[in-house]
């Protein structure tokens, strides 16, 4: 029996650069900065005061009910507002999703920060106590909050999942609606990620980690600076992607536009740490290579790698040698970046924000740059093409994009022109 196809059919995207694909694409195409100073709480007593806010997002005008999107956490009306573009984007209307073989798979990193950081905040006021905790903080706690609330926006009555593997969540719930749409189970998927992690406890607790970079309060847009030897942790972002995913002879029927075809996906863990990848990018590199042989494709059959690239020195490092064991000498010809430089790391989205990037990567045959660039991290192995603050133009015809979480989770997709 053939295996079922699946084709990338729609695109949305809320992000630090844009609240859409097309504004969001300009920006990191034209290496545009969204990480800026925090204007979400007040960060004045916190190392870190920079964060990759969305920026005038409203579900008002996406046509949403008030009384609907008032009752919805902030990463919810992110995961909406992306997936009634991603519709839009494609071509369909609510009836077209309001069956049994349409489902949605939403990957989450952190989720529940905003609305859990107030309910506490009141539950541990001697002013308010437990009785005055928000009678929906329950509902809104929930990390399948998200994914539910657009099922019933929609009508959505095939399966729902929320999966979380930290910074990969985006990228496995991709890989997973891929497995999903071959089985047979779904003919139309909206698949991606989301987060709204910038809040003081979720930045508090980070800080904590010495995960995030606290060095350019001052200039935030320089803060993220993948394979740079000067950078110093990574940005906190939030946002959402999502992409209609649908099988090939489906969407062929309908006449739809097809961007691309997800043609592998692969995934594995380090078993390693529970913050740090395995130096050696072994754990990624089974990912990428269990992607390939999804696809049946090889390494050299890729012009476009968006790196994970998250400006800590643990990752670079370790993911510039999961490449080089990848694609051996080919890897100098690669093209690289990560748009993490731009987008700053939207955790549970940012998978999904890096697939649609290499979607319109691929379309206009054009590679991102990775800015902030300045000072090339040799000394730990940095050495590859990072297309550094300038991006170029080339023939793309297939790309790969890899996330690799915390706790070893490591996801890549692969996709390709039609």
């Amino acid at each position: 029996m053939t295996q079922r196809r699946v084709v990338v059919t729609g695109l949305g995207a809320v992000s630090s650069v844009g609240n859409n694909v097309k504004d969001s694409w300009e920006a990191v195409k034209n290496g545009k900065c969204g990480i800026t100073n925090i204007t979400l709480f007040d960060s004045s007593k916190h190392q870190v005061q920079i964060a990759g806010e969305v920026k005038n997002f409203s579900l008002d005008d996406y046509g949403v009910d008030h009384k609907l999107s008032r009752k919805m956490s902030r990463m919810t009306k992110f995961l909406l507002g992306a997936s009634i573009e991603a519709v839009r984007d494609a071509g369909l209307e609510k009836e077209d999703l309001a069956n049994d073989t349409t489902g949605i798979i939403t990957g989450v990193g952190v989720g529940l920060s905003g609305e859990l950081e107030t309910a506490y905040q009141k539950y541990l006021d001697p002013n308010s106590g437990v009785n005055r905790i928000p009678p929906l903080t329950a509902p809104l706690i929930l990390n399948n909050e998200a994914a539910a609330n657009v099922a019933i926006y929609y009508g959505i009555h095939g399966s729902s999942y929320t999966l979380s593997t930290a910074c990969a969540s985006g990228t496995d719930a991709i890989g997973l609606a891929l497995d999903v749409i071959r089985s047979g189970r779904m003919d139309i998927c909206l698949a991606g990620g989301t987060d709204a992690n910038i809040t003081g406890f979720s930045i508090g607790v980070y800080q904590a980690l010495s995960a995030l970079t606290n060095k350019y309060n001052d200039c935030p847009e320089k803060a993220c600076r993948p394979f740079d030897k000067d950078r110093s942790g990574f940005v906190m972002a939030e946002g959402s992607a999502v992409l209609i995913l649908e099988e090939y002879e489906h969407a062929k029927a309908r006449g739809a536009h097809i961007y691309a075809e997800l043609a592998g996906y692969g995934s594995s863990s380090d078993a390693y740490h529970i913050t740090a990848p395995n130096t050696d990018g072994s754990g990624g590199a089974e990912a990428m290579k269990k992607a390939f042989a999804d696809a049946g494709m090889k390494p050299e059959d890729i012009q476009y790698y968006n790196a994970h690239g998250t400006s800590t020195a643990a990752n670079d490092s370790a993911e510039t040698a999961m490449l080089k064991t990848v694609f051996g000498d080919y890897v100098y010809k690669l093209h690289i970046s990560s748009t993490k430089s731009e987008t700053g790391h939207m955790i549970g989205a940012a998978g999904a924000i890096e697939a649609v990037l290499s979607v319109k990567a691929m379309e206009e045959n054009f590679v991102p740059p990775t800015i902030n660039l300045e000072n090339p991290d040799l000394e730990h192995g940095c050495d590859l093409d990072y297309t550094p603050n300038k991006g170029l133009s080339c023939e793309i015809k297939a790309v790969a994009s890899c996330s690799l979480g915390f706790g070893g989770h490591n996801g890549c997709v692969i996709l390709k022109k039609i």
